[in-house]
Formats: structure tokens, C-alpha cells, sequence
């Protein structure tokens, strides 16, 4: 599973691409993330990449010869290595990223190349050179790299061999379009509160049913738009 983030601060991903799961997978090539600093395509001699929009408003707008130039220059780059790229512009106005969509890109042979934007966002141009938009939820950041790192943790977890049991990526939240059903560990007691006897009972059976009827409970409660659809 290869990954390309066009950003102007590849050094945000520093910490999260040494960390835990994400580093050991990368260790153990089951996953590839490269960092291409689209600055490097800026204008000028201060490599200018934005502008005042035209219109006037507040703050300022990629512009997007930068950003089409880093496409063609990892276009080429990829194809030079036989792979093709699925280019992916990371804004607010985009489609909501879900597990589905997850586990879709996790199975894909191409590299998925994410355009992480700043300031008040992207030339309405590159949109056009882009094979989809996509949205982290309903609020908007500082830029799209925190997105650009909830994409990349979310697929490389269903990449088989990234975690421990691969089971958890199958059973858990969203997976089976029901929230996950409480869960408990030691102590059995904590603060007056027991964990529930049926979980200490030894029976798998009512264990699983148990299971069942809490995820369903919750999911009706707290989000009724995926019990519709389970």
C-alpha cells in the first residue's frame, strides 16, 4: 500500500510516521508514505504558492500552477515505476470519508496521492486534475494534513499484516455498520461500578448475544442513520 502526500509542511508527519503501528508497518514495507513538498514548484524566487483571491475576501488561495506541476512531476515519477496514481484533494467541500471507503482505497493498487490544502483553501482550477475530493466530517482545519493522517492510519490498518489480529479491523465499529458494544478489563469492580456478570460468565454464546444486543442498543441511541441501513 503506497502513499504520496503533497504538502507544504511534510515535517507535521514526522511524529506520526514514527510511532507505533504506523512505523513498524512502514519497517516491515507492508505500507509506503512519501512526503513531496509541492513548494518546490512555487513561483519566482520565493516560490510563491498563493495569492490574494480574485473578488477580494479574507486570507489567501493556492494557487494552482504549484499544485499541477507537483501532479505531472509524481505522475511521471510513478509511471516511470509502472504504478498509476489515484489523486485525492482533501477539502471541507469534498465527500465524507467513511470505513467503507477505507476499505476500498486499502485494496487498491494504485498510489493514493493526497493534496493536502492551507490558508482559505484551493484554486477552483485543480479541481480538475483531481480523481476525487474527500472530506474528513463536517468542520474545517488548518489544513488537510491531520485528514491527510486519518486517511492513511484508517486504510493501512485493514492492510493485512499492519495489525496484530486482523479480526479487530472485521468485528469493531463501522465495520459491520453498528457502533462497537461496550467493553471491559480488569478490575472487575472499579468506583461501584461491576463489570457486567455475563462477560464473566464463560459462556461465548451469551456472550455473543450479549454483544449483539448492546451494539444494536447503542447504535439506535446514538446513531439511527447506520441502524437504518444495517
Amino acid at each position: 500500500m503506497q502513499f504520496e502526500v503533497l504538502t507544504l509542511f511534510p515535517e507535521i508527519f514526522s511524529s506520526f510516521l514514527g510511532e507505533s503501528l504506523i512505523k513498524r508497518a512502514i519497517e516491515e514495507e507492508l505500507i509506503q508514505v512519501n512526503l513531496y513538498n509541492f513548494r518546490q514548484h512555487g513561483l519566482g524566487k520565493h516560490l510563491k504558492v498563493d495569492d490574494t483571491p480574485y473578488g477580494g475576501g479574507p486570507g489567501m488561495v493556492l494557487r494552482v500552477e504549484p499544485i499541477y506541476e507537483a501532479l505531472v512531476a509524481r505522475d511521471q515519477h510513478y509511471q516511470s515505476r509502472h504504478l498509476k496514481t489515484y489523486k485525492i484533494l482533501l477539502t471541507p467541500q469534498g465527500v465524507p470519508f467513511n470505513q467503507k471507503k477505507a476499505r476500498n482505497f486499502s485494496q487498491s493498487d494504485k498510489v493514493l496521492l493526497l493534496i493536502c490544502g492551507r490558508y482559505e483553501g484551493f484554486d477552483e482550477r485543480v479541481r480538475s486534475y483531481v480523481d476525487e475530493e474527500i472530506s474528513g466530517g463536517d468542520f474545517v482545519c488548518l489544513g488537510g494534513e491531520v485528514i491527510a493522517m486519518t486517511l492513511i492510519e484508517t486504510i493501512s490498518r485493514l492492510v493485512p499484516g499492519v495489525l496484530g489480529n486482523q479480526l479487530s479491523s472485521l468485528e469493531e465499529s463501522f465495520a459491520q455498520r453498528a457502533l462497537e458494544y461496550p467493553q471491559y478489563t480488569r478490575p472487575p469492580v472499579f468506583d461501584s461500578v461491576t463489570v457486567p456478570e455475563v462477560l464473566t460468565s464463560g459462556n461465548h454464546q451469551q456472550i455473543e448475544h450479549w454483544r449483539q444486543a448492546q451494539s444494536n442498543k447503542r447504535t439506535r441511541q446514538q446513531r439511527p442513520d447506520l441502524f437504518k441501513n444495517t
